[in-house]
């Protein structure tokens, strides 16, 4: 065992371990990160977690959040997802630590692709993590996110080793590596990661066109697409899961051609273009990434005693009042709705990115600038709409995602990136003095003026003004005043800021150049201030208060005296709490099934319900949905429960059907359908059930749910007469199969969202049991593609191991 070969690695994996434990420390006394995402997240996941444990099995649904739906965007294990233990291997730390490290450990695989010297590797892989963006996205809980985007270094190590000709080693880590990014489960992170690929196959391509190397060429394009393609289908089961009801999410296409109002809805194959682009980075802000509160930094940020904010309320209200008001002072102006910090990629790693621009050649240099340079552009959203546009309007899939803003992840990628590359070539004897000399001048100068004239133009076009400032800061004169001349006060301070560590930096170099210090000298002190420069901005967003004991993070909802009173009632029933906006809160979902939920991607048919009409008070469909009980919050905060009698319960039989045409009409029908007696369902369904629309009904007929399992439900019917029934279940064709005495019989969406069932005369066992066939597809692509990835492997070691012996 070569030592001098391991010692790098082992050093960097020491470092990086150390720097995720020293940042996120209160790990180490059992602490968690408070994340409000993730508490929510919580919510959403309690019966899924509790059925696992109880039944050692998959749901594959959840019956706590939205009245039902599939598990898959919220939690589920696949099986043959053999990838989650290798991430768990490499995930040995307490989280979010965990994460920090995978950055680290990710990049500095991406330079040993690159043929980095190690030292810079864990210079580049410390300033790539600490990325005030990588840091902050843990605050909001954007966990998922997170773990996506830190394979992506690890993905391009892979690609960049299968063009460097390395191949056996490029295509099982492109392979492994994709899995892993795959199972990170952010998938609009991986489509982000594939335009950054794609620039790089362009790059390529056209040089290969100009060395006339094409063959060449294709066959490091066979071999790049055959492994993320393994690695894609490693996580068939999942993403064809995900596929699936992404048709029927918010992600899809709606039906409906009217607004609730009734006037005309405009047609979309995806989300809603002002959904999409509602984080959009205004081009001014994109100064952001390398100072840091050029537009104010967060939405609220706090000032100091010395500030115009503070003096201002003190001299009206004294010092006390002054303290409490300045801890949280909306100091951002730009248009985003909310930001939770400026996206600081680092004055320093942005002046090397300058730098590398300058004296970096080739194409690894022209695929880094353009790849930023795209990512910048995308990020300006509906600030730019003619490129916006037409990736929304053409792009395959671009229009599935929103926040357009976090496609400035590429930019975080690859601006430390060249960065790196740059340090590179500085340290670099094939390249001369002067030409070293020349490059840091420029990057000085040009990197420099940028920042100047970022100064400039926010005081030129600027109006530092911020979309809470009329109901926040217009009552009294003078308020906003104080306020603006703080935005002022806060761009001029980091402005400054910038400049100086740029001015320091390149004179770290100059002195190098000068022979006035070492080179492991100027990269200790460079680094010393990238951590300064970046650790330094990211603890104002992310430190220790952020902490909170284990128990309080893994049990974060208290149970009310409401949800008390509530949860003695042991049948099966849903919960409405209007103390809160029940479409965006996951802890009625911890105690209850609520029919409400926390997820960006519901069903999309039960966001258009709540729209049309649970926004409108319509209590037939709250009754439906069998809301037997309401949550209020009385007018002293306290949370009261309220039985509803009039749930209309598990089950029921109706005598009347009404066809209609149309998914408007099927809507439109619910503002005074009488849930009891009447159902609503599509024409070519109800030609199906070969029933009346008039069905004489049995008075002494009965229906009840005998088990409630989030997987299957059992229910009794006796009748003397044929009957129809409706399930307070949300219907969910790919999965979902109704048995009657054990034969498979076909059922229908009724009342927009629920099941319905012809039911003979009789007395019948019924059953629904979720038997999503795509897990199984899925199971046996993904075993295959871990079988193909391993064996092709495996065969090219042999081959050429044997063409070796040969030659």
């Amino acid at each position: 065992m070569n030592i001098k070969k391991i010692l790098p690695f082992a050093i960097a994996i020491i470092v990086f371990v150390l720097a995720s434990i020293i940042y996120f420390h209160p790990v180490l006394k059992g602490e968690k990160l408070n994340q409000s995402d993730i508490t929510q997240f919580r919510g959403m996941v309690k019966d899924i977690n509790d059925f696992r444990a109880e039944n050692n099995t998959e749901p594959y649904w959840t019956g706590s959040s939205f009245s039902g739906m599939p598990a898959y965007p919220i939690s589920t294990y696949y099986p043959n997802d053999f990838v989650r233990s290798l991430d768990q291997l490499l995930r040995f730390l307490p989280r979010p630590a965990d994460y920090t490290f995978l950055y680290f450990l990710s990049f500095f695989v991406l330079m040993m692709a690159l043929k980095v010297n190690w030292r810079l590797a864990i210079f580049g892989a410390l300033g790539f993590g600490f990325s005030t963006y990588l840091i902050i996205i843990f605050g909001a809980g954007h966990n998922a996110k997170a773990h996506a985007i830190a394979y992506m270094p690890l993905v391009l190590a892979g690609i960049i080793w299968i063009f460097k000709r390395k191949y056996v080693l490029g295509f099982i880590v492109t392979g492994l590596a994709m899995a892993l990014e795959v199972y990170a489960n952010h998938i609009q992170m991986t489509y982000y990661l594939g335009f950054c690929i794609l620039i790089l196959g362009i790059v390529e391509f056209i040089n290969a066109l100009k060395e006339k190397s094409l063959p060449t060429f294709i066959r490091k394009a066979a071999v790049i697409l055959a492994a993320i393609v393994l690695g894609i289908g490693a996580n068939a089961p999942r993403l064809m899961a995900m596929k699936q009801y992404s048709e029927v999410s918010t992600r899809g296409k709606s039906e409906l051609t009217i607004t609730p109002n009734g006037t005309k809805k405009e047609a979309t194959k995806g989300l809603d273009k002002a959904y999409i682009t509602e984080y959009s980075y205004a081009k001014l802000e994109t100064f952001n990434l390398f100072i840091p509160r050029f537009m104010g930094g967060g939405t609220v940020e706090k000032l100091s005693e010395n500030s115009n904010f503070h003096q201002f309320i003190e001299e009206k209200a004294g010092k006390k009042v002054a303290d409490d008001y300045s801890q949280q002072v909306f100091t951002y102006w730009g248009d985003q709705p909310i930001i939770e910090a400026p996206a600081y990629i680092g004055a320093v790693i942005f002046f090397l990115f300058f730098l590398g621009f300058f004296i970096v050649k080739g194409r690894l240099k022209q695929w880094l600038v353009a790849a930023t340079v795209f990512s910048i552009i995308l990020s300006w959203g509906r600030n730019f709409e003619i490129v916006t546009n037409f990736f929304i309007d053409y792009v395959p899939l671009y229009n599935k995602f929103r926040a357009v803003s976090s496609i400035q992840v590429i930019a975080e990628l690859c601006v430390p990136i060249l960065g790196i590359l740059a340090l590179k070539a500085f340290f670099s004897t094939k390249i001369s003095s002067k030409e070293k000399e020349e490059a840091l001048k420029k990057a000085v100068i040009t990197f420099g003026g940028l920042i100047l004239t970022g100064f400039v133009f926010a005081h030129l076009f600027g109006t530092f003004e911020g979309l809470r400032d009329a109901q926040q800061y217009n009552e009294i004169p003078g308020f906003l005043d104080a306020v603006i001349a703080d935005r002022k006060g806060l761009l001029l301070m980091d402005t400054l800021r910038s400049l100086v560590l740029v001015i320091i930096s390149g004179g770290i170099l100059w002195m190098f150049l000068k022979g006035k210090l070492k080179q492991n000298f100027a990269i200790l002190a460079l680094l010393g201030f990238v951590i300064f420069d970046l650790i330094s901005v990211d603890k104002k967003y992310v430190n220790e208060d952020d902490f909170k004991p284990a128990r309080k993070i893994e049990k974060p909802f208290i149970a009310s005296e409401a949800d008390k009173l509530i949860n003695q009632d042991k049948s099966h029933y849903r919960v409405a709490n209007f103390a809160v906006n029940p479409i965006n809160d996951g802890s009625t979902s911890y105690f209850h099934n609520s029919i409400g939920g926390y997820h960006a991607a519901k069903m999309m048919r039960y966001q258009e319900l709540f729209e049309y009409q649970i926004a409108k008070n319509n209590m037939q469909v709250l009754n439906m949905l069998n809301t037997k009980y309401f949550i209020f919050a009385d007018d002293k905060g306290s949370l009261q429960a309220q039985q509803n009698p009039d749930a209309n319960g598990n089950a029921w039989f109706v005598n009347k059907i009404i066809p209609v045409a149309t998914a408007n009409d099927e809507i439109k029908a619910l503002d005074s359908l009488q849930t009891k007696k009447e159902v609503v369902i599509r024409q070519e369904d109800f030609e199906k059930i070969k029933i009346d629309t008039s069905i004489q009904k049995d008075s002494l007929a009965t229906i009840k749910l005998l088990k409630y399992s989030l997987n299957e439900l059992t229910f009794q019917a006796n009748t003397n007469n044929e009957q129809f029934a409706v399930f307070s279940e949300i219907y969910y064709k790919n999965g979902w199969n109704a048995y009657i005495d054990g034969k498979l019989t076909p059922h229908y969406r009724v009342n927009y969202v629920l099941r319905g069932l012809k039911v003979p005369a009789g007395n019948h066992k019924i059953e629904f049991k979720f038997e999503p066939k795509i897990i199984q597809q899925g199971k046996i692509i993904s075993l295959s593609s871990y079988g193909l990835l391993f064996l092709i492997t495996i065969g090219w070691c042999f081959y050429d191991e044997k063409k070796n012996k040969k030659s």
